[in-house]
């Protein structure tokens, strides 16, 4: 078959009805700008939905949720770029839930093509699905999309903002813009007349901006490729940032809720009586599946609920971790559901020689963000106003308007910093239940905090998932690769969510991390067999990536080890030709670990590498053995996005998704029984604490031909990087997360 892989009828009909509903939508309206969403106060001249220029500065709107990944600076300074402001001169807000924010990355990321192969097909689906995108208007920070979002979009608002003070300045001097240059915040003549944008503001927001402004050529930047002082980095450090959790208002009350914990169940009743009676308690509210109490503050609300007598209905899914496992399996009974990457006759190598077969599985997964799930509502006067920390303000705003039947018109939505949320946050359930209270309290501003143990209960988890792999390998490298992956598809449970239904074809996410990489197997195949179990699951961080590389990964290294292959020379050959740029990335790893040298006694290294987020990663763990137990002692992190826009901020990124995934990887396990999950604070879903940190190295390179994502990348290779090195040091070949089921870590 063709080495461009397979493209299945289903996948042809979802590109095809991708191109179809970008005309059915009109392109005409592709082309037209969303409404403005933004008003200008007393000082402030408002250019366009990015930027306000002000007396102290200019302030741009950067809508995508600050979470700790440093988004508000990288955004930020795309336009302070393109209108030449000095750093200190920028202030960053997240800005209106609104369709002119809205993200045209995202809506492409379920097309079922492997990133690193470019082909006419995938970039007429992908400006399709921007067509639809733009159309449908959702605002919402995932995939390791912003900056690929925002990277011509914003700099083309600062370029054009730039452009009409050039404008007004001319006007002003009587003189050709082309004998004017800016620097600093302002319009300079050659004679050294220096205009503050802020004196120019009022007139050059009346001219008509370029529709096509002139960028800026990479090599005359001054802020972008930089490492620029963090936005947040202020507030943060004095405890003066506004998380959703700090939201306080006048005559405000306190709440937090209890759900069934029987997932997706049912309330059946409940008894109220004695947490009525509790001073400082205010109000009891039934919210249909779940039911709040507001007091005067969060503690008495707790200690309230823990008093209610309710009667839960049966989870509608198998009871218990094992019977729940045995259900995903069973989707491999059945047709697969994708057969994304089909190269050569898998059947045929695998028969034609001894193969080596395994399974892989690895549990649910929890979020575990910091701050945990809350929101504060206020409904007056038929108006809805939310204050939340979340990724998805259009999606909060529609979801809260149905909740209390008003228009999506008639709500305000204010998104803080987030405390965390890797994909959590997406979701809108504890904001509708805000505003479910907020509208039985009318007229009473409520800040609704769920309890830790409430937020570890009610996720929508990493799905738990299987592999079944089959494959052969000789001194020439592996000849044949064959994996079906049994998992719950998580792209149509968030989908039914947000859009009441789940979109037709092949299901990419449920394989990515595993169909997509780039190495030349000859016989090469990758099937996806979806499983309906009942229980909740949504978008942790590298989604399907997370699992799908530590099967794909951990199982490559068996085909080396069987074949006496260095694990690393092995993928620099299969990368070759087929991805050059990973190629790259294998070897800068490999040179910065210094694979292949002498170890001391006791001490291990593991290898892997994946492809995701358009951004191939490549990570070396070293670990040892000591009495009490294995020690993480180095991780080396190699990265190529493309372009660094801020390399001390992708640093942080690099290491914060390798230890998110070590830490699933050693620890991080749901478990169920009696259809509820066990786990219900840190104490029992643990991370990885300062001590048992290993020390970073990370490297940057910028050999891709597009910008891609950095938030998730470093995330999947994690969990088989460790699994490896496990094997190196001990012989055990570890195919079921968490690892310290198995092993015991110091």
């Amino acid at each position: 078959m063709s080495r461009l892989g397979t493209i299945t009828r289903r996948s042809f009909l979802v590109v095809s009805a991708a191109v179809a509903g970008g005309v059915a939508f009109g392109y005409y309206k592709y082309q037209q700008d969303p409404a403005n969403p933004l008003t200008a106060a007393a000082g402030e001249t408002v250019f366009n939905p990015w930027v306000i220029v002000r007396a102290d500065g200019v302030t741009v709107i950067t809508p995508r949720a600050e979470m700790g990944q440093g988004i508000h600076t990288t955004l930020a300074a795309l336009v302070a770029e393109e209108m030449d402001l000095n750093w200190d001169q920028v202030r960053a807000e997240h800005g209106p839930a609104s369709s002119a924010y809205a993200n045209l990355a995202v809506a492409g990321a379920g097309l079922p093509f492997a990133d690193y192969r470019d082909s006419r097909m995938k970039t007429l689906a992908h400006e399709a699905m921007d067509v639809m995108g733009k159309f449908i208007g959702a605002e919402a920070t995932g995939g390791s999309t912003s900056t690929v979002d925002a990277f011509t979009r914003m700099r083309k608002a600062g370029a054009a903002a730039r452009a009409v003070l050039v404008q007004a300045a001319a006007a002003r001097l009587k003189t050709d813009a082309s004998k004017l240059h800016t620097e600093g915040g302002a319009v300079i003549a050659p004679e050294g007349t220096r205009i503050p944008y802020a004196d120019l503001a009022t007139d050059a927001a009346k001219l008509t901006p370029p529709a096509d402004p002139v960028l800026k050529d990479p090599k005359a930047w001054k802020l972008l490729g930089t490492s620029l002082p963090r936005l947040d980095m202020v507030a943060k450090v004095t405890g003066t940032a506004g998380f959703g959790i700090d939201t306080r208002l006048p005559g405000m009350l306190f709440a937090s809720v209890r759900a069934t914990p029987r997932l997706g169940g049912t309330m059946q009743s409940f008894d109220a009586t004695e947490a009525k009676a509790m001073p400082g308690v205010k109000a009891v509210v039934d919210l249909g599946d779940a039911v709040a109490v507001a007091a005067t503050n969060t503690w008495i609300a707790f200690k309230a609920l823990e008093t209610l007598k309710i009667t839960w209905g049966p989870a509608p899914y198998p009871e218990t971790t094992d019977a729940i496992f045995a259900e995903i399996a069973k989707a491999f009974d059945g047709a697969p559901n994708s057969t994304l990457r089909d190269d050569g006759d898998v059947y045929k190598a695998v028969a034609a020689t001894k193969p080596i077969r395994a399974e892989y599985r690895v549990p649910y997964l929890a979020h575990a963000t910091m701050e945990p799930m809350n929101a504060t509502a206020l409904f007056a006067d038929g108006t809805l106003t939310i204050w939340a920390p979340n990724q998805a303000p259009t999606v909060v705003r529609d979801k809260c308007a149905e909740a209390v039947g008003i228009a999506a018109d008639k709500v305000t939505v204010h998104t803080t910093f987030l405390g965390g949320g890797f994909g959590r946050r997406a979701e809108f359930d504890y904001a509708v239940q805000a505003a479910k209270l907020a509208k039985a309290l009318p007229g009473t501003p409520v800040l609704l905090t769920w309890t830790r143990e409430e937020d570890m209960r009610h996720d929508f988890y990493r799905p738990g998932a299987i592999a079944r792999m089959e494959g052969a390998a000789d001194a020439s490298g592996p000849t044949a690769f064959k994996a079906a992956i049994a998992v719950p598809s998580v792209y149509a449970n968030q989908a039914k969510r947000i859009l009441g239904m789940a979109p037709p074809g092949p299901d990419k996410i449920a394989v990515e991390g595993a169909f997509d990489q780039p190495y030349a197997i000859p016989n090469y195949r990758v099937s996806g067999h979806i499983s309906p179990v009942a229980v909740p699951v949504g978008s942790w961080r590298s989604v399907g990536n997370s699992h799908n590389a530590f099967f794909h990964e951990c199982f490559l290294d068996e085909l080396a080890h069987a074949a006496g292959l260095d694990p690393v020379q092995m993928r620099l050959k299969l990368m070759a030709t087929e991805s050059p740029v990973s190629a790259k990335v294998v070897a800068a790893v490999a040179e910065m670990s210094g694979w292949g040298s002498p170890l001391p006694a006791g001490h291990a290294r593991g290898l892997a590498f994946t492809y995701s987020f358009g951004t191939p990663t490549a990570e070396v763990i070293e670990i040892s053995q000591s009495a009490a137990g294995i020690k993480l002692e180095k991780m080396w992190i190699a990265q190529d996005m493309g372009q660094a826009l801020d390399p001390r901020n992708i640093e942080a990124q690099m290491i914060s998704g390798a230890i998110y995934g070590l830490s699933a990887a050693m620890m991080g396990e749901i478990t169920f029984s009696k259809g509820e999950v066990e786990q219900a604070n840190f104490n029992d879903y643990d991370a990885l604490r300062m001590q048992q940190m290993p020390v970073f190295e990370t490297r940057i390179l910028q050999n891709g031909a597009h910008l891609s994502g950095v938030g998730e990348p470093a995330t999947p290779p994690a969990a088989p990087a460790l699994a490896n090195a496990i094997f190196a040091l001990t012989g055990k070949r570890l195919r079921e997360l968490p690892l310290n089921n198995a092993v015991t870590f110091a």
